[in-house]
């Protein structure tokens, strides 16, 4: 289900804001999490079962690492175990084909690829379950004892599909207890019918210049230049309307996102350039990667 289309726009949003703001606080976890998973079982059926596997696995390594805190092998045993198998299962899903497909070109073999199914967002709440894991091991995050608000954290509707990544961190006093405001909810709407547009009257007429380009069998110059500027400028407006929506959707329930993208394209440098882009990855990566290596 896509923010644009007409089913989240005139059914699903509307239900699950109604039914959100009706029930009492210490009900609306349970709401938005069941909001999440009927969202996201719309597009993918059974592999919401992979998602739920994915949150149980984090939940227990949680435990497991705060209760032996003082005893550094175990603790670190249970982290690499569980962030073996988040990777794994990330390796598997978006890899496997791809691994099999090289090895059968470098080798001259013919193995049958897998032709599994990737999971809508696998990347987006796998990283966000392994900076959970690791900032209790590293002791910026405090352990959710609650499964409830841990599976609201990962599963969270606004942000599942496409991103921004949420960091633990981020949203931890928000789980528990949020606030919700005129001024906050008016904000929300009007992030996202930006990102909205952004996507319908920006990148979706880019993207539509870009088929065009793509089946035209006589190109110039000119129209390869137009192709360039068109392609880029669509897959900036595609994404950074999703992370508007997201935003948007996420102050309308209380919860405060961090900015994901910051005017890339008017950066001097590649590497201003990546700080400005896609920042919730990036920083992601900078923090639980390339720093501590």
């Amino acid at each position: 289900m896509l923010f644009s289309s007409i089913e989240f726009l005139y059914y699903f949003l509307p239900t699950v804001l109604i039914v959100y703001f009706l029930v009492p606080g210490r009900c609306k976890n349970l709401v938005l999490l069941a909001a999440s998973l009927y969202f996201y079982f719309y597009g993918e059926q059974s592999l919401v079962l992979l998602m739920l596997l994915s949150c149980f696995v984090s939940f227990c390594a949680a435990i497991l690492i705060d209760r032996y805190r003082e005893r550094a092998v175990i603790a670190k045993s249970v982290l690499a175990v569980s962030a073996l198998f988040h990777l794994g299962m990330l390796g598997y899903y978006k890899y496997a084909d791809f691994f099999l497909s090289n090895v059968n070109h470098i080798f001259g073999l013919s193995i049958p690829l897998l032709r599994v199914a990737l999971p809508i967002g696998i990347s987006f709440y796998t990283f966000q379950i392994m900076s959970y894991t690791i900032d209790v091991y590293w002791g910026k995050a405090k352990l959710q004892k609650n499964p409830l608000n841990l599976f609201t954290y990962v599963t969270l509707f606004p942000q599942l599909i496409a991103g921004p990544i949420v960091r633990y961190t981020t949203v931890q006093e928000e789980l528990d207890t949020r606030k919700h405001s005129f001024e906050d909810f008016s904000y929300g709407v009007y992030r996202f019918v930006i990102g909205l547009s952004k996507k319908i009257f920006i990148a979706n007429q880019l993207g539509e210049l870009c088929s065009i380009f793509r089946d035209f069998d006589e190109k110039t110059i000119v129209f390869y230049w137009m192709y360039a500027i068109a392609f880029c400028l669509h897959i900036y407006f595609d994404f950074s309307g999703y992370s508007d929506m997201a935003i948007g959707l996420g102050r309308m329930f209380g919860f405060h996102f961090l900015e994901n993208f910051n005017y890339p394209y008017i950066s001097k440098s590649i590497s201003e350039f990546w700080r400005r882009w896609h920042i919730s990855m990036g920083t992601w990566f900078r923090d639980y990667v390339y720093i501590p290596l």
